[in-house]
């Protein structure tokens, strides 16, 4: 990375972070966020096709002004050996703490119930959008510090009931329960658990979702009627894992320019 780069306040300098499915897209704008604020992040990615991106992203934040370095790890979260894999890794990288969790790696499936297939429509969906962030979280949880961070990535989806994907929107409601209950177990050492429940973002996974959808989405969104920016969903996200946002737990945070309220 060359030339002068302008970055925010360090916040997050020491913290060790991990953001899963973060080669690309909504991921990869958390992650570089949390690096320019100082963090070491742990990017994930799966597949072969993933690697040149990953490799670039750890280049751009290693090149960063600042303290922070990135590793990436390839792990399917399908894979229930994959959360070992992830956390032995940033251990071996960054010692013997991490500070702050970012559950983002997801998958979409748009099939209405007629359509689908049980079990392998409901496994492609649940192992990675429920089962995989359980295992991972878990697998962290004996290496998080007092007043350590967990930010779970659910969607407009989770409350919002669209036709058609049900087994997606589902998996994410059951996120943000999963958030709550974890922010009352976790509270006692300063830890808090949110989610960040994002709207229609320019990113591959828009591609995925029904045009109709995202096109009703547009037109009821109070702000400006569009679709948001990953660094917009990034910001929120990174607010939540900074020392500010201590006092928040237990709570989606709707990032969707108003179109869903709660």
């Amino acid at each position: 990375m060359t030339g002068e780069v302008d970055l925010p306040a360090q916040t997050l300098e020491g913290k060790v972070a991990i953001v899963t499915g973060s080669s690309r897209g909504l991921g990869a704008e958390m992650a570089m966020d949390l690096a320019r604020r100082g963090a070491k992040v742990v990017i994930t990615h799966t597949s072969p096709s993933s690697e040149s991106k990953a490799a670039q992203l750890v280049s751009d934040i290693n090149g960063l002004p600042n303290s922070s370095q990135a590793i990436s790890v390839r792990a399917d979260m399908r894979d229930t050996s994959s959360p070992k894999v992830i956390v032995d890794a940033t251990l071996k990288a960054f010692g013997s703490e991490i500070h702050i969790l970012v559950n983002n790696a997801g998958v979409a499936l748009s099939k209405s119930l007629s359509e689908m297939t049980l079990p392998e429509d409901y496994d492609s969906v649940y192992e990675v959008n429920v089962r995989g962030v359980i295992l991972l979280t878990q697998a962290v949880l004996p290496h998080l510090p007092a007043c350590s961070r967990i930010i779970n990535i659910s969607s407009v989806g989770a409350r919002a009931g669209f036709a058609g994907v049900s087994l997606y929107t589902s998996s994410k409601a059951a996120l943000e329960g999963l958030t709550r209950s974890w922010a009352g177990e976790l509270g006692g050492n300063g830890t808090t658990v949110n989610a960040v429940a994002p709207g229609p973002v320019k990113s591959d996974m828009l591609d995925t979702i029904d045009p109709k959808i995202v096109k009703m989405q547009m037109e009821n969104t109070p702000v400006q009627k569009r679709v948001g920016t990953s660094e917009e969903i990034a910001n929120v996200v990174s607010w939540l894992a900074g020392p500010e946002s201590a006092w928040v737990s237990g709570q989606v945070l709707c990032a969707s320019g108003g179109w869903m309220m709660y």
